[in-house]
């Protein structure tokens, strides 16, 4: 079964940003999408996150075949989560991923899903084809720091000029750039 997972970052929702437009976008393609909702702010950790996707996993809508797309925060988490469990991906799209940032609000909202900056290649054992996008100018995520992740894990990694956070802040509320990814079609 070829499912395609959206995960949500910090403060983030299946109902935010470029997430329902996407939903819409492989429904229409006749993709299974699924977009879990986590709990943010509040009880946001890493085991909390963890108990969801496990419930997908036990039923097999995670397999080899499926594709996680990621906001924010929920790039670290699905790298941890894979490396943790030792689960084979099919692909891995981060937009915005990071680890080992602090934020200005609490750092116990992130600091479960981190893992040591050494430890990120291991992702490469679950997964061979990683997509990062990250921008010049995201207000949360340094450019340094979003193109360090990128260059620690990605097969492939695009920098957006002028893509903020890719939030609706920044303007997005569709994603087509991650549609060329998803069909393999070149940017």
């Amino acid at each position: 079964m070829n499912n395609f997972f959206v995960i949500h970052g910090s403060y983030g929702s299946p109902y935010k940003n470029w997430i329902p437009w996407l939903k819409k976008e492989l429904s229409k393609r006749r993709f299974n999408c699924i977009v879990p909702s986590f709990s943010t702010p509040y009880k946001q950790d890493f085991e909390s996150w963890s108990k969801i996707l496990k419930a997908y996993l036990e039923i097999g809508y995670i397999t080899e075949d499926t594709t996680f797309i990621t906001h924010s925060l929920g790039g670290i988490f699905i790298i941890k989560f894979l490396i943790e469990n030792k689960i084979k991906v099919k692909k891995i799209i981060t937009v915005a991923g990071f680890n080992n940032l602090k934020f200005n609000d609490d750092f116990n909202l992130y600091k479960s899903f981190y893992i040591e900056d050494s430890g990120l290649e291991e992702i490469k054992n679950y997964c061979s084809n990683i997509i990062c996008l990250y921008s010049d100018d995201d207000s949360y995520v340094p450019y340094e720091d979003g193109k360090m992740f990128a260059d620690s894990i990605a097969d492939v990694q695009l920098m957006i000029p002028n893509g903020g956070h890719f939030n609706s802040k920044a303007g997005y509320t569709e994603f087509k750039e991650l549609i060329k990814f998803i069909e393999n079609k070149s940017i």
